[in-house]
């Protein structure tokens, strides 16, 4: 046979589905590596950002991306000393297959495992999670108060997901319960369509239904199905013996030091802080009245660089939206401007939204420029939110008493429990910005998170256009040609 027919008849043999792992990349040793291999899949509790499937994900963008998991396999990788790669394979089902063909190190995507699950055969890491499985309706439902009225019923899911297997796995119910899988779903398209009353019943996980109804408040749930469920690290059967231990070690560590909650209240703590009718009166109003101000919003951003999302949470939390808004303290209009302010950023008229937002924007912007360059992000930011509130002389006199009360000035999580004692005298005499609200800040910026984080949501982002060409230049490049 002729050695290019050959060739060929490898390439189809290698593109079938059955005989997939033909020719896929196997990660190096990780002794061998600068890298740590980890496979995941995208979700709200594991990892969103911009690189795709993990045959055509670039190494320099794994670090692009956000999540609990995420940021938990990034934190372990600077441990390492090894540069973090991300895997993003399709779905909770692929990411053990790929686990098994050598494409990872170790696999983070919300796993489960139990004495006899199907990825028993994995080593794992002590669980650093457990997660409930809720049964979740619109409220305007009959409320499902045990398994045993799910008989008949169709419980809707994100295909290949843990989900369907945990409603299989249900004692047998006459009629026995219907599972519908969506692969084209995601966790909040999926309560997107309840929350719509396009399908009736979901299943998903407590945490991801804490989000969503941030999204879509008229979501609920009434019933837990089985038993909450740890969330493990997984490695090979096969894997390092000291990665394993190095990853426990790891896990053990973050947890006594504070770490791990810190990072579990970046992603979950926020959200479950405003009421319902909160939520329901804001939605209502990015309808009826965010239209009219987003083209100001979008200014904003392309002046200052801050999301238009993020500044328009921020005015929401000021007025409402309502540009003639004032306070008894005197500050006014859309961003609720002191006059001192709108007189440092040439403000003319307070009661003006587009003057007010573009000047809020710039008071924004200028005050995170001015926080210790020690602040990452998204920590600056929301220590920003904070000073836009307190003041920046009262946020620094916050991050100066800090390390007086054992907290770290470079942690939000931390600065949530310092700035409150600012209204105390045995703290606040120390300090030449004297006695302020901290624990109002505080409040304020977890509302904000919340709006930002719904606004993210619902509404894209903006892109500023580019700057035209230099027409000069173009003509000079045309003669170097």
């Amino acid at each position: 046979m002729h050695q290019p027919l050959v060739r060929w008849l490898l390439l189809v043999l290698c593109s079938l589905p059955l005989l997939q792992a033909c020719g896929e990349r196997k990660a190096a040793p990780w002794r061998e590596s600068d890298e740590l291999v980890v496979l995941t899949s995208p979700g709200p509790l594991t990892y969103t950002g911009d690189a795709k499937d993990g045959k055509d994900a670039k190494e320099d963008k794994a670090d692009a991306g956000l999540g609990f998991e995420h940021d938990l396999v990034s934190l372990f990788a600077a441990e390492l000393g090894r540069k973090l790669r991300l895997e993003v394979v399709g779905n909770y089902r692929e990411v053990p297959q790929a686990l098994r063909r050598g494409k990872g190190h170790m696999a983070a995507a919300w796993l489960v495992w139990h004495p006899g699950s199907s990825n028993s055969e994995f080593q794992t890491t002590t669980p650093f999670f457990h997660s409930s499985h809720l049964l979740v309706q619109h409220e305007a439902s009959l409320p499902i108060t045990t398994t045993e009225q799910l008989a008949g019923r169709t419980v809707h899911v994100v295909a290949r997901s843990r989900h369907a297997d945990l409603l299989a796995s249900l004692p047998a119910l006459t009629p026995p319960v219907l599972v519908q899988e969506h692969p084209e779903w995601s966790d909040l398209d999926l309560l997107q369509a309840v929350a719509e009353q396009r399908i009736e019943l979901a299943l998903t996980d407590g945490p991801v239904l804490d989000i969503a109804q941030n999204y879509y408040p008229q979501l609920t749930s009434s019933l837990e199905v089985g038993e909450a469920q740890p969330i493990t690290w997984m490695f090979p059967s096969d894997a390092d013996p000291e990665l394993v231990s190095k990853a426990e070690a790891f896990l053990g560590r973050i947890h006594r030091d504070g770490t791990l909650t810190r990072l579990k209240d970046r992603y979950f703590g926020h959200v479950r802080r405003l009421k319902q009718l909160d939520v329901v009166q804001f939605l209502e109003r990015t309808r009826s009245l965010l239209p009219d101000y987003r083209p100001l919003f979008e200014s904003a951003q392309a002046r200052t660089g801050i999301d238009w999302r993020l500044i328009a949470a921020l005015a929401y939390q000021e007025s409402q939206w309502d540009p003639l808004a004032t306070s008894p303290t005197g500050v006014r209009g859309m961003m609720m401007l002191t006059e001192e302010t709108a007189d440092r950023l040439g403000v003319g008229n307070r009661l003006d939204p587009k003057q007010s937002i573009s000047a809020g924007a710039r008071y924004l912007a200028d005050i995170r420029d001015q926080l210790p360059a020690t602040l990452k992000e998204p920590d600056r930011t929301w220590m920003a939110l904070a000073a836009y509130n307190l003041g920046l002389g009262h946020m620094k006199g916050g991050l100066a008493i800090a390390p007086s009360t054992e907290a770290d000035p470079d942690s939000w999580f931390e600065m949530k429990r310092v700035l409150p004692l600012l209204s105390r005298p045995d703290y606040y005499r120390r300090l030449k910005s004297g006695r302020a609200r901290g624990g109002e800040a505080v409040i304020m910026v977890e509302n904000i998170r919340i709006f930002y984080d719904i606004l993210n949501r619902h509404e894209p982002p903006y892109f500023p256009p580019l700057p035209p060409p230099d027409r000069k230049g173009d003509k000079k490049g045309k003669k170097r040609h």
